[in-house]
């Protein structure tokens, strides 16, 4: 997001047609890790929205990482809107460089962000490198359960004729065998692929 305007446009979409995903796939990243307390990172946060929601459901400290300052200013607000200042902090930052010592992260979740990432091998590796012994990652896409999927993609029609088309053309290159290669070629040791009608995530365990 290179401009305020651009990054309140985004959360306006993220609240008000994505929003009833969020606390679902925390839900899932919760019963599916089953990491509830330490540090969490919410890789490419965009305005928060994931990382709230996990706060809200865990004892985890956690850190909103974006490469935007604008997306982290619409974060900070959501922040002090759910009075989580004592809880969260946003981070200006780049997954392939990620500000954090080695093994300091219990958690590392992200939606949306992985197909964006320039160099996604080196960007697992760093993840990877960042998880604590017992750390977890759940980084990848997807809407919750069907019914959401169903009325986000209804709302985004509504809203846009040629979203389905055009993100179809998105992610047609983004599939489980895509993921297994990257994470090959990141010496990923453990890991699995949720691979499904809504979604596609990549589970790592350290």
């Amino acid at each position: 997001m290179n401009s305020e305007k651009e990054a309140l446009e985004f959360d306006e979409i993220a609240s008000n047609v994505f929003g009833p995903i969020y606390p679902v796939i925390a839900s899932q990243i919760k019963e599916k890790m089953n990491i509830k307390e330490g540090t969490c990172i919410d890789i490419g946060c965009g305005g928060g929205h994931l990382g709230v929601e996990m706060t809200k459901i865990s004892n985890l400290f956690t850190y909103l990482l974006d490469i935007s300052p604008y997306a982290l200013k619409v974060a900070d607000n959501r922040i002090k809107s759910n009075n989580f200042e004592h809880r969260m902090k946003t981070i200006l930052g780049d997954v392939l460089n990620i500000p954090f010592e080695n093994e300091t992260v219990e958690l590392a979740i992200s939606r949306g962000s992985v197909w964006f990432w320039e160099d996604q091998v080196k960007a697992f590796k760093e993840i990877y490198r960042v998880l604590s012994k017992g750390g977890c990652a759940y980084i990848g896409g997807g809407f919750g359960n069907a019914k959401i999927k169903k009325e986000v993609f209804e709302k985004m029609e509504a809203r846009d004729g040629n979203w389905e088309e055009r993100r179809k053309g998105f992610v047609k290159d983004n599939n489980a065998e895509k993921f297994n290669k990257i994470l090959t070629e990141a010496d990923i040791p453990s890991y699995e692929i949720i691979d499904d009608d809504t979604g596609l995530w990549a589970c790592i365990k350290k």
